[in-house]
């Protein structure tokens, strides 16, 4: 039996674009480059390219809507497994967790809108109440 560089053991580098798919931040390989590429992606306070190749070790800062992670990589894999598996790749700091988790709670509080296609019109006349309101 032959070992492939998909094996996280074999592999000493990794891109650093398919280390965040296969890790379970970004849905899709596209979406983590465009994250890379927009700067919200650093790896050791640097700004990178998607082939920028990624160690272990590394520091990675990854900002994703209004939350922040703040990773250690602790293992190489550029096969997307199950989201227990995609956690053993990374450590996050305990201050980066807490940040996170309050920032949830906050938004728990925050009345979130629930909409169902096409405003009606008494839909429509409350939301011009509102902006008037402003």
């Amino acid at each position: 039996m032959t070992h492939s560089k998909s094996d996280s053991g074999d592999a000493e580098k990794l891109r650093i674009d398919k280390w965040l798919w296969a890790a379970r931040f970004f849905k899709t390989r596209a979406l983590a480059a465009d994250a890379i590429e927009s700067g919200k992606v650093l790896v050791n306070d640097t700004r990178v390219k998607p082939a920028k190749a990624l160690a272990l070790g590394d520091r990675l800062d990854i900002r994703i809507e209004q939350y922040q992670y703040d990773v250690e990589v602790l293992g190489l894999s550029n096969r997307r497994g199950p989201a227990p598996e995609a956690q053993l790749l990374y450590r996050e700091s305990e201050e980066s967790r807490s940040r996170r988790e309050l920032i949830a709670a906050q938004n728990k509080l925050l009345p979130q809108p629930h909409f169902k296609g096409r405003p009606t019109k008494r839909d429509r006349r409350e939301i011009e109440r509102f902006r008037q309101g402003e």
